[in-house]
Parts: structure tokens; sequence; C-alpha cells
């Protein structure tokens, strides 16, 4: 019988990254370079392994070629058949990320096989004046862009955002972006691993050299207007679900409980994942209770069509994202 689902987090060192994921999120890193942390993935040899109840130490490809449909839904695995189709992560910059996009599925599948990557944002935590980079400052042409990436001025084109703690963004395929220093992300995107890096601050890794660029694919790939549609609005209702984006790659509410929801998911005919990004409580399926805690995800399989959301002492905030 299926239950909800936690894994044990695939933590990935960077050349960027921090150690929030340890003292704020408590992952179990022993490192002070670890940029990301993901939750839920069948991404190549990344694959999820289950870290609670009957299927411990199970993989998430494995389980959902036993339960198929049960898991992910009829509709969801009719479409993507034994592959979970996001990919979920918390991610810490200490320094900045390297200016980059990612190609839309056509493109993805033509050059890479793969899916595209679109992708959503949610500021778990942001040092003062902390930023994001979020397309183009106006439109431009590949002329122009051109001209700033060989010149070094790149960012003199680029769109810089002050964060704060709750906002959300969506990053569409093609839309140029970083996550500059002083930002917890937590990060819902198509399963993709397909990353063009444009400009990378002129640093060197550890050895010495600089990483790759991807500025040739990258042209085809990019959308040189200015578009101001990724500031997603949150309205932060007390003991209710608020949808803030809702697309044919995944839909995320916030859920804010102060005394416990009820969530009743008949008509919904697909996985849930909750993560949570403020608090602690309990999910309750049929008198079974699942703690969750603050930095934690959990994956509930489709079968589960009713359950209750228990805060403890103080509000829990949830991120829920189905298809």
């Amino acid at each position: 019988m299926l239950y909800p689902i936690k894994f044990y987090p695939i933590l990935k060192e960077k050349i960027w990254g921090g150690d929030k994921l340890r003292t704020i999120l408590k992952k179990p890193s022993i490192t002070n370079n670890v940029g990301e942390s993901w939750e839920i993935s069948t991404v190549d040899e990344d694959i999820s392994i289950v870290s609670n109840g009957a299927y411990k130490g199970e993989k998430l490809n494995d389980l959902i070629i036993k339960y198929k449909s049960d898991l992910l839904g009829t509709r969801v695995y009719k479409e993507f058949g034994n592959q979970f189709p996001l990919l979920i992560k918390f991610i810490d910059a200490k320094e900045d990320l390297s200016v980059q996009l990612h190609p839309g599925d056509e493109l993805a599948r033509k050059r890479h096989n793969s899916f595209g990557k679109t992708e959503m944002w949610h500021v778990v935590q942001a040092d003062p004046n902390a930023k994001l980079i979020i397309g183009f400052d106006k439109d431009t042409n590949k002329e122009e862009y051109e001209t700033f990436l060989k010149k070094g001025k790149i960012t003199q084109l680029l769109n810089f955002e002050t964060v704060y703690k709750g906002d959300s963004y969506f990053i569409e395929a093609g839309r140029i972006h970083a996550i500059n220093k002083g930002c917890l992300i937590a990060e819902i995107q198509q399963t993709s691993d397909i990353t063009y890096r444009v400009y990378d601050w002129d640093r060197k890794d550890k050895n010495g050299n600089y990483r790759e660029l991807h500025t040739d694919l990258a042209l085809d790939a990019l959308d040189y207007k200015k578009n101001n549609n990724f500031k997603l609005n949150c309205k932060k209702i007390a003991n209710d679900v608020d949808e803030i984006i809702s697309t044919k790659y995944f839909t995320t509410n916030t859920i804010t409980v102060n005394k416990s929801l009820k969530r009743d998911y008949r008509g919904l005919d697909s996985f849930k994942i909750f993560m949570c990004v403020q608090g602690s409580g309990r999910i309750v399926v049929d008198d079974k209770v699942t703690a969750i805690t603050f930095g934690e995800t959990l994956l509930i399989p489709a079968m589960i069509k009713h359950l209750i959301i228990e805060k403890d002492e103080l509000t829990m905030k949830l991120l829920e994202v189905y298809i």
C-alpha cells in the first residue's frame, strides 16, 4: 500500500554553494559548499531513494514501474511513463550562480533527447539586498546580446530583482536568469538537467580552470524580449490554498496552516508534492501520521484522495505541487 513518501536528499557540491542547506534546512552535509539538495529526482543516475516506511531503501523509478498510475496518476503516467516528470530542489547560493538559460521542449528534444526546462523559484530565506537575475532589462536582439557578451558587459543588459522571503518567480524556458548570492531557494522544474551557461563572472574553479560556457548553443534558445510576467502573486491566505502558478508543466499552490486543513483530491488525477518552507506539522492519511518539518519534501501518491494537514505549535507553510 502506498503512503506519503520521503526521500534521502541528493546533495550537490557547487563552486557557488554554501552551508545553509545544512544550518537552516538541516540537510546531512559535512561540507560548506553544498549548493543543491535534489529532493525528488529520476534524472540520469541521480535517482531518489525512499527514506521512510515499508519501501525504505527502494528507488523512486522502481516504485513507478511497480505502481504506475497509482503513484503518478493515470494521465501523468500515460504521458511520462516510468520517468518522474518533475525535479524538486532546494538551492543555496553563497556566491552568484552563472548567468544561464534552458532550452524549451522542442529544442531540447532535438539537441539532447531531453525535456526542456521551465521552472519556478520560491524564496525560503534571503540575506539583506539579495537579488535574482530574471530576463533582460529591455528588449534586445541577438546582435546586441553578442556584442555585450564579447565585451564582458552582459550584466548591463540584465534585469536584477531584489528579493525577500516568501517571494515566488516563474522562469520560462529561454529566459536568461541567475540566482545571486544570499538566496535560499525552493525550485520546481521539469525533469531536465540541460543548462546553457553564458557568463560565469570570470571566476575559476578549484583547479584554476574556467567553467565551460555554451555561448553558441544559447543563441537560438534565448528569449530576447523584456518580459514582466515573472513575479508571482502570493496572497498568503491563512488556513487555505492559494494558487500561485498553473502551467502545462506544473501547478504550485501555497498552503498556510494555522489550524488543520482537509484536502480532497478526488478531482485531481496526479501525484502531489509538499515542500515545507516554514514550520512543521503532520500529514494524516487514514489515521496514519507522517511528520513533515521545515526543509523536508513529501511525495503524496495519486491514489491518496483525502488527507489532513496539521501544524505543530507555529504556523506551517507548504508548497503544494502537482500536474
